[in-house]
C-alpha cells in the first residue's frame, strides 16, 4: 500500500468518526437537552422585564454599597459581551496572592466588614462563581442595610429565602446567589 492510499483511508476514517461524534452523537443529545432542560440548555439565563441581566451559573460584578458583592475574580467583567474563563493561576506561596489578599482585606475594612469570609478575599478556580457563603452575604448586610435604610431584620429574611442549601446538609455549607439576591433587593421597598 503506498502512502497516498494510506492518507485517503486516514481522511475517510476521520470523515466517518467526525460524523459518529458530532452528527449521530451531539446533535441528538443537544436537541434531548433543549426538550428536557430548556432553561439550562440556553445558560440558564436571568430575565428581567424580557431583558437578560446575567446567568444563574456566571458570577458577575455589581457596585456600590447598595448591592452584595461576589468573589474577587481574575476574569475582567464588563470586558465585552462575556467574560472569558480563567482563574488567577496564584499558587498559596505566591507573593502576589498574598498581596491580592492583603488589598482586599484592607478594601472590605473600608466596607465594614473586620474579618471577611474566605470566599470574599479568594477567587474561585474558574474565576465565574455565581455564589457565596451564607456567612460571607451576612457580613455584608449591614452595609447594604445603611445604604437602602432598610431594617436589617428584612435583609436577614430575605438572605435566608435566597440561600440555597445542599441536599441533606452534606458536603457543603448553605450558599447564595449573588445575582438572585441583589434581584431580589430591587424589589424590596424601603
Amino acid at each position: 500500500m503506498n502512502a497516498l492510499s494510506r492518507l485517503g483511508q486516514g481522511l475517510r476514517l476521520t470523515l466517518v468518526l467526525w460524523l459518529l461524534t458530532v452528527v449521530v452523537i451531539t446533535v441528538p443529545m443537544l436537541g434531548l437537552a433543549r426538550i428536557a432542560a430548556p432553561r439550562q440548555a440556553e445558560g440558564s439565563l436571568v430575565r428581567v422585564d424580557g431583558r437578560v441581566v446575567g446567568s444563574a451559573l456566571i458570577g458577575q460584578a455589581f457596585a456600590g454599597d447598595r448591592y452584595l458583592q461576589g468573589r474577587p475574580s481574575a476574569v475582567a467583567y464588563g470586558g465585552g459581551d462575556s467574560p472569558a474563563s480563567g482563574p488567577s493561576n496564584l499558587a498559596p506561596g505566591n507573593p502576589a496572592l498574598a498581596m491580592r489578599v492583603a488589598a482586599e482585606v484592607v478594601a472590605w475594612a473600608e466596607r465594614g466588614v473586620g474579618r471577611p469570609a474566605a470566599d470574599l478575599l479568594t477567587s474561585s478556580g474558574s474565576g465565574l462563581d455565581p455564589d457565596i457563603s451564607l456567612e460571607a452575604a451576612r457580613q455584608q448586610l449591614p452595609r447594604i442595610a445603611a445604604a437602602r435604610r432598610l431594617p436589617i431584620d428584612r435583609l436577614e429574611a430575605l438572605l435566608e429565602r435566597q440561600s440555597h442549601r445542599p441536599l441533606l446538609g452534606l458536603a457543603r455549607p448553605p450558599l447564595v446567589n449573588v445575582l438572585a439576591f441583589n434581584l431580589a433587593l430591587d424589589e424590596l421597598v424601603p
